[in-house]
């Protein structure tokens, strides 16, 4: 597989995920009438089907199972199975071919089967169709008077124009499936700009998102059985003036610290990208930035580029929680990852012009609550194991 910059921090096969997306799109009708009519009936054939299955496959030697984390699992998975290994909960994960993230929980009497993450009693919500879908979510939150950013979605180059030519310039561009800022430009204020963003979004996905850019920080807050349990700050790879230092040195300075020598964080590089970063903000490495003033290397904040995480949940606002809760009451959807851009998080979201949700994820990277870089970590695992598996619950 070629290496994409815009694919950070998880690299995508182009041509999987747009085929993967048609196919969604032309098979929906279909699997949703099906869902419907059989949907009791397929989950409890799954469940009985599941394991024997995934046991004849590793008979057949086609597929394996492995008792704990290796290095093919993702830092998501690595939380959620310390986690249940601290509640004596038994996991198993079973592989075959790209088939990964299918996983058994035993806890004594009780065995559940699940993929990427657990869920209570098997329990999707109708929501879970379409939140990962990034127009359908900004249409049906606006209808709730939910905070989203003004635009819409685009086939062609002339709709995506047409979108451009009707809302507040900077906007941003981005896939209409798909997650982690995957081929997302920002800071688009020209038509010549707007086409580049659309072909690169569109490598991923028919359809483009072509939205304001609202104006803020980026949060990643998570609901889990529609209750608000945490919130993490997300930074691009960054640093402050000190009106001493030249960018290179507060660059190399940041680079010291030991949590950026992997697996988590990374070190801040300059490739083409933060080239590019650093000509709009008018700066150069041999620079010296005035004190207080925020350089950032790069527009995307994956961890994997030298981003970094605050944990900023005991911070949040009453008024934020209570509009996060609204959302998770209005999704029914036990899990849920919501990606949020407002200035201060501390303040009522009301109080703000641009601020709003930009996405809503059914399988969320937990992991960033658990490893940030700056703050204590948030058990959000625990917190999905109690509402999965009660019985587990520790004081």
């Amino acid at each position: 597989m070629k290496y994409c910059k815009d694919c950070e921090p998880a690299q995508e096969i182009h041509w999987v995920a747009y085929f993967s997306v048609v196919m969604g799109y032309i098979g929906e009708p279909f699997f949703n009438f099906m869902e419907k009519l059989f949907k009791s009936t397929a989950e409890a054939i799954s469940y009985k089907t599941s394991i024997p299955f995934m046991k004849l496959m590793v008979f057949l030697r086609l597929g394996y199972f492995s008792n704990k984390p290796d290095k093919k699992d993702s830092l998501r998975t690595k939380c959620f199975w310390d986690e249940a290994i601290r509640r004596g909960i038994k996991m198993t994960e079973f592989h075959m071919g790209p088939i990964k993230d299918a996983f058994i929980a035993e806890y004594k009497n009780k065995i559940i089967t699940f993929d990427g993450l657990p869920r209570p009693e098997y329990l999707e919500s109708d929501s879970i169709d379409w939140m990962d879908n990034k127009g359908i979510m900004k249409i049906k939150f606006l209808k709730e008077d939910l905070p989203v950013a003004k635009g819409g979605t685009a086939f062609t180059k002339r709709k995506a124009l047409k979108i451009f030519n009707e809302i507040t310039k900077p906007v941003i561009t981005k896939p209409n499936l798909g997650s982690r800022s995957r081929h997302t430009l920002i800071h688009i204020d020209t038509p010549e700009k707007l086409i580049y963003g659309f072909k690169k979004a569109k490598k991923l996905s028919p359809l483009v998102v072509i939205e304001e850019e609202l104006q803020g920080y980026l949060f990643r807050c998570a609901l889990v059985g529609g209750k608000f349990v945490g919130a993490v700050k997300r930074d691009q790879p960054e640093v402050t003036g000190d009106g001493i230092h030249t960018l290179q040195e507060l660059m190399d300075k940041e680079n010291e610290r030991p949590e950026r020598a992997g697996p988590i964080f990374h070190k801040i590089v300059i490739d083409p990208d933060a080239e590019t970063e650093l000509k709009r903000e008018g700066i150069k490495m041999e620079d010296i930035p005035e004190k207080g003033k925020l350089i950032t290397f790069s527009q995307k904040t994956s961890r994997g580029i030298g981003g970094s995480t605050t944990e900023v949940t005991e911070i949040v606002h009453p008024e934020n929680i209570k509009m996060l809760e609204k959302l998770g009451a209005y999704l029914k959807d036990p899990l849920v990852g919501v990606d949020l851009i407002i200035e201060k998080i501390e303040e009522p979201w009301y109080t703000e012009q641009h601020c709003g949700i930009i996405e809503c994820n059914s399988l969320p990277f937990i992991d960033l609550h658990h490893y940030p870089l700056f703050g204590k970590p948030n058990n959000v695992a625990g917190k999905l194991w109690d509402l999965v598996m009660p019985e587990t619950k520790m004081d």
